[in-house]
């Protein structure tokens, strides 16, 4: 049998490991074939994207209203707001989301909350630092939308205290998977008009206790998967505004927007 010969600075162990390793992943390939991560279109690696669904994803880029984030069509200059921003400013600083909620983000959306892929996680919270606009360097903590402990169960994750995680995992910020709790299990958001979305959410937070000094003076990165109509964050924003925090910004995955305005 040929000898292993080690690369330059390498001994044969370590020559001998890398082989072996290599060995391993060609056998997983074999026997679990890298799938898409949107479609499950076979891929040439795990947790990627193939051509087509990449090609689909829409990110939110500039120019954007300096305060809600939503795209305009054309640059206005720097700090201009959005009619919404000014006839209804948010609860909330800023809020900033990653692409729209189409398509690929869709599906990747629906296999972390959904399937329990929180492999994917990861990969989506890469999307989002790079779309935080200087929000994850200002945080004091980032935390996370609450699920209600019955949803919690039958779900197995909080899809957002995933991304949550690791968003803070990247970005060496402390992460505060305890400060919120929901205190009733609301109705589902999918399909409620924007005033039913927010009547099912009004009062439905709560501080957790003893944690007043985690917010009071504070700046406070709220993470969500989806952003629609702003009902959820706004309620958490409020909660978040009376014990004291000095800034509350909003980060999400995705967001749903017919069109830039």
């Amino acid at each position: 049998m040929d000898e292993i010969e080690p690369f330059r600075g390498e001994t044969i162990g370590q020559r001998s490991a890398a082989l072996a390793r290599g060995t391993l992943s060609a056998f997983g390939n074999l026997l679990f074939p890298p799938v898409c991560a949107a479609c499950g279109r076979t891929t040439g690696t795990h947790r990627a994207l193939c051509v087509e669904c990449w090609s689909d994803i829409r990110f939110i880029e500039r120019p954007y209203c300096a305060v809600l984030g939503t795209p305009f069509s054309h640059d206005l200059g720097p700090d201009i707001l959005s009619a919404a921003a000014i006839a209804n400013p948010p609860d909330f600083d800023r809020l900033r989301s990653a692409a729209f909620y189409t398509g690929s983000v869709r599906n990747l959306v629906h296999a972390l909350k959904y399937r329990d892929n929180t492999h994917l996680a990861v990969m989506m919270a890469e999307w989002m630092r790079r779309a935080d606009d200087g929000m994850i360097a200002r945080a004091d903590g980032i935390t996370a939308v609450p699920l209600h402990k019955t949803r919690l169960m039958s779900r197995r994750c909080n899809q957002s205290a995933e991304l949550a995680r690791n968003l803070a995992r990247l970005s060496e910020k402390p992460f505060l998977p305890g400060l919120l709790r929901r205190t009733r299990r609301t109705s589902r958001q999918v399909g409620l008009s924007r005033t039913a979305r927010e009547d099912n959410v009004r009062g439905a937070f709560a501080l957790s206790p003893d944690s007043e000094d985690k917010v009071f003076g504070k700046s406070i990165l709220v993470i969500d998967d989806v952003y629609t109509t702003g009902a959820t964050v706004s309620s958490v924003a409020r909660l978040l505004r009376r014990k004291g925090a000095a800034e509350i910004n909003v980060l999400t995955f995705a967001r749903v927007l017919d069109e830039t305005i």
